[in-house]
């Protein structure tokens, strides 16, 4: 689509030059001759650039400037004048004018203005969105109590200096805390530099997190800047740090204490002032005890502890995290936005999601290509494996400290509703799939509260059941 512009001069002859000039650069123009007329036009639609004259009878282009922004039309907006002065070039600035051109006008320089402009107002446009789309993917969401306290911690921990380290199980969205962390801080404007310990081999790590000078290794052939350096004024994320060799540990100790670093093979001190947060997936305690693990690291990391809950102990989160997840694939990948019927919705909560928020991640994606309609059955979710179920219940039993009984009464009640959602409440296919009587299924179903939501008179007429 063309970019559309929208020329404000009283002087026919401006306006017809411009005009000529820039349909030829293969814009779509208009033009007006006051600046009342400029203020009419943009009550009938929105335009990307206005090249508006300073000095117009009745309300002059600076007035009609300030009108514009007063109505929060965001068009660039160069200006020009045959009486240009400093004075009206900073005004027209601080107003939000993009650009300030004297007459007479130079076609040629006119242009490229007006291309400038254009381009500024196309990279904005872009910017906005792409915050847009970080904003909401990047987005902590969920209502549980874990939730909020989450959010509370984090909202308390951003704003300080102090380094902090979050504990989670892998797919919990760690990371996304810390990204969160970073946005709330005073350092949001500088680098947020992340560094999976985990990922980078032993022989590299103090090359990434230091950096490194030509020639002080096989494979140096230029200066590096490390990880640290890239951070200072900013963070930086040390993701699994608990992964991190005991020699590379005693490094990372060093910078923390003396906030100075060497790079690998230099001589130079270079100083940097990076927050750090860290991230991990194991017991700490546990590893110091092992000896796999710095005490005194641990102590300088370990200033704000932050716990990350996985999905299962906020399971009420499922459902809002699965909407969120479909909204955003659908906006990727152009299509409408799926639902989710009972038995689906009813599976997604009962299922222990052993990858975590990752794994969910994944299995809407899936969804979001696999299904051809604009709603997610039970049926499409069969690929579930059911070996996490068994493992979740027993340790769901061994933390409740449940009775043999009651636990398994809640693994019985849980398994049939599950394999009701999955064959879409037929009551004859589930008992075969249990390898039960029909009637004793009645049975446990009235015992555990689950009642079909009409009695069939045949197998063919079975209905779906309800909770």
């Amino acid at each position: 689509m063309k970019p559309t512009i929208l020329i404000v001069d009283d002087e026919p002859g401006v306006r017809s030059a411009l005009s000529g000039v820039l349909r030829d650069e293969g814009y779509s123009v208009e033009a007006v001759s006051s600046g009342e007329d400029c203020l009419d036009r943009m009550t009938r639609g929105t335009v990307d650039l206005i090249v508006l004259d300073v000095w117009l009878p009745g309300m002059d282009g600076l007035a009609t400037l300030a009108r514009l922004r007063e109505r929060q039309v965001d068009a660039q907006v160069v200006l020009i004048s045959g009486h240009g002065n400093i004075e009206s070039a900073v005004r027209a600035i601080k107003l939000g004018a993009f650009d300030f051109v004297e007459k007479p006008l130079s076609l040629e320089k006119t242009v490229l203005v007006v291309r400038n402009a254009l381009r500024q107002r196309r990279l904005e446009a872009e910017n906005r969105a792409l915050r847009a789309r970080v904003d909401r993917t990047q987005t902590m969401v969920g209502e549980s109590y874990a939730m909020r306290q989450l959010r509370e911690q984090v909202a308390m921990a951003a704003p300080t200096n102090g380094r902090v380290l979050i504990y989670g199980e892998n797919g919990t969205g760690k990371e996304l805390v810390a990204r969160t962390i970073h946005a709330l801080s005073r350092r949001r404007h500088a680098a947020f530099v992340e560094v999976n310990c985990a990922a980078i081999p032993e022989e590299l790590i103090e090359s990434e997190l230091f950096g490194h000078v030509r020639g002080s290794f096989t494979g140096a052939v230029s200066d590096r800047r490390g990880k640290f350096e890239m951070a200072d004024g900013g963070t930086i994320f040390l993701d699994e740090i608990g992964d991190m060799s005991l020699k590379t540990q005693a490094k990372v100790l060093r910078v923390l204490q003396e906030q100075t670093l060497e790079a690998v093979g230099g001589t130079t001190r270079i100083t940097v002032d990076a927050r750090v947060v860290a991230a991990t997936n194991k017991d700490l305690q546990a590893e110091i005890r092992a000896g796999h693990f710095r005490e005194d690291l641990y102590f300088r990391l370990n200033v704000i502890p932050i716990f990350v809950p996985p999905l299962r102990e906020r399971a009420e989160d499922i459902p809002l995290l699965a909407d969120h997840f479909m909204a955003e694939f659908a906006r990727e990948y152009g299509k409408r936005v799926k639902t989710f019927d009972p038995g689906a919705l009813a599976i997604i909560q009962q299922y222990p999601w052993p990858g975590n928020v990752r794994e969910l991640r994944n299995v809407i994606e899936r969804l979001m290509i696999m299904v051809p309609g604009d709603s997610t059955s039970s049926a499409d979710l069969s690929f579930l494996d059911h070996t996490p179920l068994v493992r979740f219940h027993v340790e769901e039993a061994l933390a409740a400290h449940l009775s043999l009984h009651d636990a398994r009464d809640r693994f019985e009640r849980d398994l049939i509703l599950r394999t009701l959602t999955e064959q879409q409440g037929n009551m004859s296919r589930t008992a075969e799939v249990l390898g039960v009587e029909r009637s004793n299924l009645y049975r446990k179903m009235r015992t555990f509260g689950l009642t079909p939501s009409r009695r069939p008179e045949t197998e063919e007429e079975e209905g779906e059941v309800r909770t």
